[in-house]
């Protein structure tokens, strides 16, 4: 007998030899017929897996996030099986699951078309009819090559050929599918119950433009048709609210391939909304003792050699030529912060010291990656440095937390999701420092979330290559979560450029150093704030919070008049004088997500009063101007 230690605590004692499966459905039915995988002393592994000696076992369901991850890569195996046998000599790539779904990357004869999506999943219900296996088979690397190569897997055998000599390989078949794969998979193609291919999409081999252009197949699947119909609702809800739709709808920016992929133009709605946006980041950091400062857009790449980029970051950095010296457009904007604190002899006394920039970055991302206002490749970082003294480090790093958590309540993210992202200590050689300092930086880390009360998953790899990193992703109006701000413990850059303060006994010491943002950046943050919205942006935020529509060309002198008292309060107004009907104007005025409407007609004008209407409740009634005024002051509080 041995004994199995679950995830709450309990052990049951069994026969050795017995699998996963049968201890799943031992310990209750119900849990037998969810169960999709295991993991036996943390690893995943298929419930085929027999269990030999004392270990501790979760049973894996959907409702795991990895019980969904396996779910999902085993239907990106079904999916590739159903293409092969509709698309003869077609090769396979990849088939990872990712967030919500799953994809899979195919060389093919022709382009997939949307009619080649309905026979693919035809021919998926079919397989899931027939309740194939999934079944593990684990080989040598050169028989794997042999293998892959005998079917004309090209792809998978560049994949076999990089890893290293003498390693086991795990392939995986269901019917006539064979796919080389680590796994683990569910038990049989019989247990998909619901699954959708969503879009077709070009992708390069390997996401390098020098390789063959794939054609990659997205889809998601679910363990019911009612939770896949509640998936598909989301999503018919983000291409709503997406965006890159909606800037063009609202007027708010613009991206132009001719002037230069991943660079925004803002138009004057947008840039009126990131103005709201910036003044209100200024005026708290100033309220919280952090000064604000301004440094040009590129170095001497000397500088760069110094901070450790140049090493660590040369392939995400632009450089440009002047007077046969190498300049760099800035990827980041602590190497300047330090700079101007060296500007003078610092001392304990003088710490912590918090500098503030909104500052303008460019880091050079891959074109296939790039994507609206999220990933770009300029964009104006919220960003802030702190010097403080060792002591200091724990109440500083607890202040960004708390301001991270009161900037994301104010623009209406409630909910957010913290992780801990650490290096990885399989690759040491990406990282700067020593293990020393390491260690003392993620203790600092967790000691701050311990304190905040903070639930986090740690990232092993995560890490940036000077230190950890808190990131948190707030969590948007549809559940979806955003990158967003990051806390960084740096102990690598006062090394490298000997930034020191005079400590209480009259020595020189090493300052600790965190970085910061609290936003993330102006482009994903505002991207982020469209779709969280919807572009129906709360009153304080709305690039036009009124609009102003005079019935007919006698009110407008009127209407004028109303516009300028309003400006003359600090509201945003717009005038609508054209010679349009009152009901197009409302129309109008109620696409473009204005939040007020003031409509002036003969009444309104005999009686100094104002019409006033909500964009979703409509008809408000008759106000004067003062009351007007202190409602709408009401609603910004």
């Amino acid at each position: 007998m041995i004994h199995i230690t679950l995830p709450d605590g309990s052990v049951q004692q069994v026969e050795a030899g017995m699998t996963a499966a049968e201890l799943a459905s031992k310990i209750s039915s119900r849990l037998g017929k969810e169960a999709l995988a295991v993991k036996i002393d943390g690893v995943p592994r298929d419930l085929s897996t027999t269990l030999e000696h004392d270990c501790s076992v979760e049973i894996l369901t959907f409702h795991s996030k990895v019980g969904a991850e396996i779910y999902r890569h085993s239907t990106s195996h079904l999916m590739a099986q159903a293409v092969q046998e509709l698309f003869p000599g077609t090769k396979i790539a990849i088939g990872p699951a990712i967030e919500d779904g799953f994809y899979y990357d195919f060389e093919v004869g022709q382009p997939f078309t949307p009619e080649d999506l309905e026979r693919i999943e035809q021919k998926m219900a079919e397989l899931v009819e027939a309740d194939l296996p999934y079944t593990r088979k684990e080989l040598s690397k050169e028989e794997a090559i042999a293998d892959f190569g005998s079917r004309g897997e090209k792809y998978k055998v560049e994949i076999l050929q990089e890893l290293p000599d003498g390693e086991r390989i795990s392939e995986y078949q269901q019917g006539t599918f064979v796919d080389l794969c680590r796994g683990p998979h569910i038990p049989s193609t019989g247990k998909i119950r619901a699954f959708k291919l969503l879009t077709i999409a070009g992708a390069y081999w390997r996401g390098d433009e020098r390789n063959p252009m794939l054609q990659r197949i997205y889809g998601t699947s679910f363990p019911s048709k009612s939770a896949l119909t509640q998936h598909l609702d989301r999503l018919e809800e983000a291409k709503r609210r997406d965006h890159r739709k909606l800037g063009k709808e609202l007027d708010l920016f613009s991206i132009h391939q001719d002037a230069g992929a991943g660079l925004i133009y803002w138009h004057p709605k947008g840039a009126m909304l990131r103005r709201v946006v910036e003044d209100f980041w200024k005026d708290v950091h100033l309220e919280r003792g952090y000064e604000l400062v301004t440094i040009p857009h590129i170095a001497h790449s000397s500088l760069w050699r110094t901070s450790g980029h140049y090493d660590f970051y040369r392939d995400n950095m632009y450089t440009l030529s002047i007077d046969d010296d190498e300049y760099v457009l800035k990827p980041m904007n602590c190497p300047g912060h330090i700079l101007i604190y060296q500007t003078q002899i610092r001392s304990y006394r003088d710490l912590p010291i918090r500098y503030a920039e909104l500052g303008t970055v460019y880091r050079y991302e891959r074109s296939g990656t790039l994507h609206g206002m999220l990933r770009v490749r300029g964009f104006t970082q919220d960003d802030a440095h702190i010097f403080c003294t060792p002591e200091q480090v724990f109440d500083e790093i607890v202040g960004v937390l708390n301001l991270t958590e009161y900037m994301l309540k104010a623009f209406g993210f409630d909910r957010y999701e913290v992780e801990l992202s650490v290096r990885d200590p399989q690759h040491p050689e990406k990282y700067a420092g020593s293990d020393e300092n390491w260690e003392l930086a993620e203790q600092a880390l967790i000691k701050a979330l311990q304190h905040k009360g903070l639930s986090y998953t740690r990232m092993e790899g995560e890490a940036v290559f000077y230190g950890p990193k808190i990131d948190t992703k707030l969590i948007d109006a549809l559940g979806r979560g955003w990158q967003g701000p990051t806390t960084q413990f740096d102990f690598n850059l006062p090394g490298r450029f000997d930034v020191n303060y005079i400590g209480e006994d009259g020595k020189k010491h090493h300052v600790y150093m965190i970085h910061r943002t609290v936003l993330g950046s102006m482009e994903r943050f505002i991207g982020a704030l469209i779709e969280h919205y919807a572009g129906a942006f709360p009153l304080w935020l709305a690039p036009v919070q009124i609009k102003i529509l005079p019935i007919g060309l006698r009110h407008s002198d009127y209407a004028a008049n109303v516009a300028a008292q309003l400006q003359k309060a600090k509201f945003r107004v717009e005038l609508d004088t054209h010679d349009e009907k009152i009901s197009q104007k409302i129309r109008i005025a109620q696409r473009e997500q204005v939040p007020y409407m003031v409509i002036i007609g003969d009444k309104e004008f005999a009686n100094h009063t104002l019409s006033l209407r909500h964009r979703r409740k409509g008809d408000l009634g008759s106000l004067t101007m003062e009351q007007l005024i202190r409602q709408l002051s009401d609603e910004e509080v």
